[in-house]
């Protein structure tokens, strides 16, 4: 493991050090990133509450854009199980589905379970792209976007509009569904889109069952809506500077509070990898990353301290997308020194253990 202060190569328990008195001289700290195996997420959820600091996952985006939806009017979902076993149709929305292997391994099988059993499966794709590997009949998206065109795919659904146009007939598809699935990444479609796909769902199940199989983002956004949930009981955009978890998912937004001026220190936690914020160095920063970030060169963060890569030098609990679940997820190439073994939730355990020492409590 390696640690950089201001530029310069230090061992971590100087880099410990640097990045305790950089938080202990803040006001409004705020924690961000929080890609990270679920200890290290728990571990940071402490840190803030001793700090009175707010945290903010990366995944934000696709975490609201998802709980918005749920909050507005609930969810029917399903998982990739089910929809592999019993869905006779699917609908795909937009290009994200189509990226990895799920929609090739719903295509390479046919429905086994069910009122479906034995059916030939029908892949629809509301503007996705035109994949000639994978047979599917293919809808193009309304030059408004997808959120328009799912507005249009409801109207006609629901009988709001008539007339010849591609998404009637769409329409009339879903309808004659015994089990249909919609599948899409809820940053893609945004709050509104998911908002909207849900409400056509209920519309569906009024006379057939149907029900969505939603994306997880690729950065533990949903173990940390879990955690955060299990933690303080709200959504991960929480602050503790009043001395209790508060929830507001627009004051904690880390971009708006540091554009705002309003954070004085930050600190980026990705022991797994994710995009580095625009923000990152503008303020003074610490962070935690897996080995062999790009942050390791130190040139975006006063303190950079290096840790093992869940899943890969070391062991951790993960969201498993295919199950949907946190799991356990082994070291598939594991750290032969104990130097190389320390986890993100060790560094942020020892800084928060220097704060208290040094006095420093919400």
């Amino acid at each position: 493991m390696a640690a950089w202060v201001k530029g310069g190569a230090a061992d971590v328990d100087a880099a410990v050090e640097a990045a305790a008195d950089l938080l202990a001289a803040s006001r409004v700290p705020v924690l961000a990133g929080l890609s990270a195996e679920v200890s290290a997420l728990r571990a940071a959820y402490r840190l803030a509450e001793t700090l009175g600091a707010s945290l903010d996952p990366v995944s934000g985006p696709s975490v609201y854009a998802e709980l918005g939806a749920l909050s507005a009017g609930g969810a029917m979902s399903t998982t990739r199980a089910e929809t592999i076993g019993r869905a006779d149709v699917i609908l795909i929305v937009g290009n994200r589905p189509w990226d990895g292997e799920l929609i090739a391994e719903i295509a390479a099988a046919a429905p086994s379970l069910g009122r479906a059993a034995g059916s030939e499966r029908a892949l629809l794709s509301l503007g996705g792209p035109q994949n000639g590997a994978i047979r599917h009949v293919a809808y193009a998206a309304d030059a408004g976007g997808l959120t328009i065109s799912l507005g249009h795919l409801r109207a006609f659904a629901k009988g709001h509009l008539a007339g010849e146009a591609a998404f009637a007939d769409l329409a009339k598809r879903l309808f004659a569904a015994q089990y249909g699935v919609i599948v899409y990444d809820p940053e893609e479609v945004g709050e509104l889109g998911a908002e909207m796909l849900q409400g056509l769902i209920r519309d569906l199940n009024e006379s057939t069952r149907f029900f969505a199989l939603t994306l997880a983002d690729p950065f533990q956004g949903r173990a940390a809506v879990q955690l955060s949930a299990w933690t303080t009981g709200q959504a991960p955009r929480v602050g503790f500077g009043r001395h209790q978890p508060e929830h507001d998912s627009w004051r904690f937004d880390s971009a708006r509070q540091i554009a705002a001026g309003e954070a004085d220190a930050a600190l980026w936690l990705a022991s797994l990898p994710a995009p580095r914020p625009a923000w990152l160095g503008s303020l003074p920063t610490i962070a935690i990353v897996g080995e062999g970030s790009q942050e390791a060169a130190g040139e975006t963060a006063e303190v950079v301290i290096t840790v093992g890569v869940p899943g890969q030098s070391v062991g951790g609990a993960l969201w498993n997308d295919r199950r949907g679940v946190i799991a356990y997820a082994e070291a598939s190439d594991p750290a032969k020194t104990p130097a190389e073994t320390e986890t993100a939730a060790g560094v942020l355990t020892r800084i928060r253990d220097r704060l208290i020492e040094k006095g420093v409590s919400c």
